[in-house]
């Protein structure tokens, strides 16, 4: 089941986001996430506070989080997106990940159609993301089910991480 997260469900994002550190310190290495900066259970109170937080639950365990809404980095002005679309009428998918143990589920696939039917419900037009570029997996994903390849611009990510990242979109 994929729902909105609650207060109850932090522990069990940022432990999802802890074992994918935990995991790539093993290698391979899929993010370009920092320990301790982000993400982090603050990165994940702040979408939970505003209401865009949402977890793949099965059987009480947490497998999966996402934040879902439509804030789009001003790095995304330098990509040249083929769907147009007012600001309003783009989601924008954050920080989708799966629980190291539960990969290989088709659980991603899952996250990312809940994400654009929410998307559709919420009226929005068209959906969008970023995955940086060394994360093999998401960059053979989202084109797999559906996603544009839109280009890629360097990023100055929360002040303190500079990476290149891959952007998608695809039409609602």
């Amino acid at each position: 089941m994929i729902r909105k997260a609650t207060a109850a469900d932090l522990p069990g994002v940022e432990a999802i986001y802890n074992a994918i550190l935990d995991r790539e310190e093993q290698g391979p290495v899929y993010t370009n996430w920092q320990r301790g900066k982000y993400p982090t259970a603050d990165t994940a109170r702040a979408a939970l506070e505003a209401g865009t937080l949402y977890v793949g639950e099965e059987g009480g365990a947490l497998w999966g989080v996402v934040n879902l809404n439509g804030d789009q980095l001003p790095e995304y002005d330098a990509i040249p997106w083929s769907i147009p679309a007012r600001r309003d009428q783009v989601g924008v998918i954050h920080t989708l990940c799966i629980h190291p143990d539960w990969s290989g589920r088709g659980l991603a696939r899952e996250l990312a159609a809940f994400c654009e039917t929410e998307c559709r419900r919420q009226g929005k037009t068209v959906i969008r993301l970023d995955t940086w570029e060394g994360n093999l997996p998401a960059n053979r994903l989202y084109p797999s089910i559906g996603y544009r390849y839109a280009g890629a611009a360097e990023f100055f990510f929360m002040g303190f991480i500079h990476e290149t990242l891959n952007c998608y979109e695809k039409l609602l």
